[in-house]
Parts: C-alpha cells; sequence; structure tokens
C-alpha cells in the first residue's frame, strides 16, 4: 500500500550503505576460521546450497593470526556505530574509493534520458526507479573501498555526457556529496551511513539527502532507501539483505514509487526479488513494478486494484550488463572505466582518487606497500586535523557549501550540503585552455590537503 502522506522524506545513496556493509561483512568473514571452534562447520548459503565454513574463510587473504587479532578487537565495538571508528587492514581493500563507487550509479543513465524525454508523468517514474535499483548489482561486492581522505575528491566525463564530481566534505562523521550533470538531469547528493554492530550482522541505516531533477519537465524527484544489513560476519559466506520499501517520491507533483524489497528466506528463498507499484497523486496504483534488483526490472500497467489491465504486457525497463567473468574483485566493465583514466577529464585535480598511493600500490597487487601508503595517508590526515584544531581553523569543501538545511529522514536528521557551482565553472576554464597536455598520472601527486607543511612519520 501507499505511504501516508507524512511518511518522512529522506534519502540516500545505495553504494555508500552497501560498502559499509561490504567493509564489515567481507573483513569478518575472512577472519574467523577456527577462532570460536567452527573448523568444518556446514552453514546455510542463501544462494540455496552449503558451504564449508573454514574453505568459506580461506578464501580471503588473511593469515591465522590475523584473523585472531582482529576478531579480539571487533569484540569491543558490538553495539556501537562502527561507521569510522574501526580502522580495517589494507587487504580487504579494492582498489576503489568510496567516491568513485559513488559514481556506478551513473552507469545505466540512459534511463534518465528516457524519463527526460518522457511525457507520461506514470512511466516517467517507472524509468527513474529503474535507475535507482540499477546499483544493486555493484552491491554485491565484498571488497571494500578506500575510505575518502577529508578533501579528497572524483571527477568523471566521457559517459553520457555527464560531469560528476565527488568530495569527501566530512571525516568525523564520515560524509560525502556529489553533483552529476548533463543535458538530461541533474543529481545532488549528501551521503552518510549510521551502522550498528551486533557481533554476527551489522544493521546499516542510509542516512542521506538525495534531489534528481528532470530537466525538461522540471520535475523533483526524492528517494528513501530501505535499511539493509550484513549477515554471517562471523562465520560462513556473508550476505546482503535490504528488507523494507524503497520510497521515490516526485515532490512536484507528489506522485511516487514504493517498491518492496523481500526479505531472503531458507535456502535463498526471495532474495532479491522487489514489487511494488507506481502510484498517482491520489495514491492510485498505475504501474506495477516487479524483478530482481541483482538483474532486471519489468513494469505493466495495472487497475485501481493493483491487477495487471487486461490484454497488457510485462516488459521490461532495465537489465543488468554482462561482467567480466571471474574477475579479481567483481567488478563490472564500467567499474573498471570509473578506475581508469578513460573516465578522468584533461587537467585533474590532484586530489582525485584515482592518484592515492595506496589505491595505485593495491592496483599493482603490492600488498605491503598500500598497507604502509595507507598508514601515512591517514597519519597525514590526523596531522591535519591537530593542525586544524590550533589554528581554529574550519574544514570547508571547495565544490560544495554547507547549508543552513536539516532533511529528516528516518533514521536521523542530516546536515545537507549543496554543489556551489564551482566546479562547472572550473572545469569550463580547463577545457577552454590551450595549455591543457595528456594526462600523465605518474607525475601528478595526490593532494587534498589543507596544509602542506605536515608531512608526519608513519607509525609503526
Amino acid at each position: 500500500m501507499a505511504p501516508t502522506k507524512d511518511q518522512k522524506q529522506g534519502s540516500g545513496f545505495f553504494s555508500s550503505f552497501a560498502s559499509t556493509i561490504s567493509s564489515l561483512g567481507s573483513a569478518m568473514s575472512r577472519s574467523v576460521t577456527g577462532l570460536l571452534g567452527y573448523e568444518g562447520l556446514e552453514v546455510i548459503n542463501p544462494e540455496g546450497g552449503t558451504d564449508d565454513a573454514e574453505v568459506e574463510a580461506h578464501k580471503g587473504r588473511w593469515r591465522q593470526e590475523d584473523r585472531d587479532s582482529y576478531w579480539k578487537m571487533m569484540q569491543n565495538y558490538i553495539g556501537s556505530d562502527v561507521t569510522s571508528m574501526v580502522t580495517l587492514p589494507v587487504l580487504i581493500f579494492e582498489p576503489m574509493t568510496m567516491l568513485q563507487k559513488m559514481a556506478e550509479l551513473m552507469e545505466y543513465s540512459h534511463l534518465l534520458e528516457l524519463a527526460d524525454e518522457c511525457e507520461d508523468p506514470h512511466m516517467r517514474l517507472v524509468y527513474t526507479a529503474a535507475w535507482f535499483i540499477s546499483i544493486y548489482p555493484a552491491i554485491q561486492r565484498t571488497w571494500k573501498p578506500f575510505n575518502p581522505i577529508l578533501g579528497e575528491t572524483y571527477e568523471m566525463v566521457n559517459h553520457c555526457g555527464i560531469s560528476f564530481i565527488a568530495e569527501q566534505v566530512s571525516h568525523h562523521p564520515p560524509m560525502s556529496a556529489a553533483h552529476a550533470e548533463n543535458e538530461h538531469f541533474a543529481y545532488d547528493i549528501t551521503s552518510k551511513v549510521k551502522t550498528k554492530f551486533l557481533g554476527n550482522s551489522v544493521d546499516i541505516y542510509p542516512v542521506g539527502r538525495t534531489r534528481l531533477t528532470l530537466k525538461k519537465s522540471g520535475v523533483v524527484f526524492d528517494l528513501v532507501p530501505p535499511p539493509s544489513k550484513a549477515n554471517n560476519i562471523i562465520f560462513g559466506r556473508t550476505w546482503v539483505d535490504s528488507p523494507g520499501d524503497m520510497i521515490l517520491t516526485n515532490l512536484t507533483t507528489g506522485e511516487k514509487v514504493v517498491l518492496y524489497f523481500q526479505p531472503c528466506g531458507w535456502f535463498g528463498a526471495g532474495r532479491y526479488e522487489v514489487d511494488g507499484y507506481v502510484y498517482d497523486a491520489e495514491e492510485e496504483p498505475k504501474f506495477l513494478m516487479t524483478g530482481k534488483c541483482n538483474e532486471f526490472m519489468s513494469y505493466q500497467p495495472c487497475d485501481s486494484e493493483g491487477e495487471p489491465t487486461p490484454g497488457s504486457e510485462l516488459k521490461e525497463v532495465w537489465r543488468a550488463a554482462d561482467a567480466p567473468q571471474n574477475d579479481k574483485f567483481q567488478y563490472t566493465h564500467f567499474a573498471h572505466k570509473l578506475n581508469s583514466f578513460e573516465t578522468a577529464p584533461k587537467k585533474l585535480l590532484p586530489s582525485d582518487s584515482r592518484l592515492r598511493s595506496d589505491r595505485l600500490a593495491l592496483e599493482q597487487g603490492d600488498l605491503s606497500k598500500a598497507g604502509v601508503e595507507k598508514t601515512r595517508l591517514e597519519e597525514r590526515q590526523r596531522a591535519e586535523k591537530r593542525t586544524r584544531e590550533t589554528k581554529n581553523d574550519v574544514f570547508k569543501p571547495k565544490w560544495f557549501d554547507l547549508t543552513d538545511e536539516v532533511a529528516t529522514t528516518p533514521w536521523s536528521d542530516l546536515e545537507v550540503y549543496r554543489y556551489n557551482g564551482k566546479y562547472g565553472q572550473y572545469r569550463a576554464d580547463v577545457e577552454s585552455s590551450d595549455n591543457v597536455g595528456e594526462i600523465e598520472a605518474s607525475s601528478i601527486e595526490f593532494d587534498p590537503w589543507q596544509y602542506h607543511d605536515n608531512v608526519p612519520t608513519p607509525q609503526t
């Protein structure tokens, strides 16, 4: 049924809370062989089969002593929000940052072109809802992206005419802001998550505010995704469930989509299944939508009772693209593009995620160097915080401004950052310059720093 008129409106970004799920779930599932006497234990796999806990844990890159010490540490956080208090070892990371992962929502942005050109307001919602669903294949990855350094950025071009900029605007609590735009839409988000570590699972609450504007009609959409839970993070195969409603509201007209994510049952029953309706402003159903969030979504006209209209057909609106086989990090083809300079603009910002030394080392397979560089960057970030406090400075993002607006979400209130338009002008100036050469990653040093005299020695 449709939500009530006073349904709290908020939004989030699927990639953000999904990555938090993956970070803890991946770390724990790779760390617990033998910790509690579970060698050889047979556990239920939500895909429908069974897995040996010891074999499953050994799929990671952990040594036994690493697993033991990590689990002892994590016991101290049961019942806590572990969003930013846990430092994770580099061996459970993927060579991508959270800002890059935020950009993965742009893969199927052709759906927003269809929505923008569509004259039927209810079909417009079908296309838009399918676009928000399309991030779910990326959520299944179990490697953790790097947490962005305060002031870090990520730029994306060369895809559907989109200009995408994301920036880490807060370190404690960790918050990111992003803006994406082309001739058909403008997308803005302030992203934050809350977590609750329960020992064998992690609850994830997507505190965030999303605004999507379609330019032809001028309508504005708001998204509220369901909360999620990472299961089996002590032993067996870690898997993610997101039972509950996803609510997409047209703030201009009052029309909305309510899609229910089925909870995963025994032997994987119902996993990934999504069903719901597109409602008009009077909360009468107009289209039904159904599918699997990791594979496809379909739609069909329906009557006022929600039954398919006689003579109508169920039509597919979105299907996930084929992914590379046996990819080391389960990347999609689009994820590989995001992680390369193929989607980078001319004169890349020195604060861009692609330039991080720890990310580059991990991409090259040098775990030792990646760990050293990760520690070095984190130590410098702490040094900057101390300097900032000494100087009574306040960090100010370059491309986003903190507003007086406070968004209300089902989980907590959220301060909102707004794109200030300066990046668009910067990029236009760069593109018009005659002095822009080809990108040479080796010649650009990663530099998100506010102070350039803070170069601490990494702690050992």
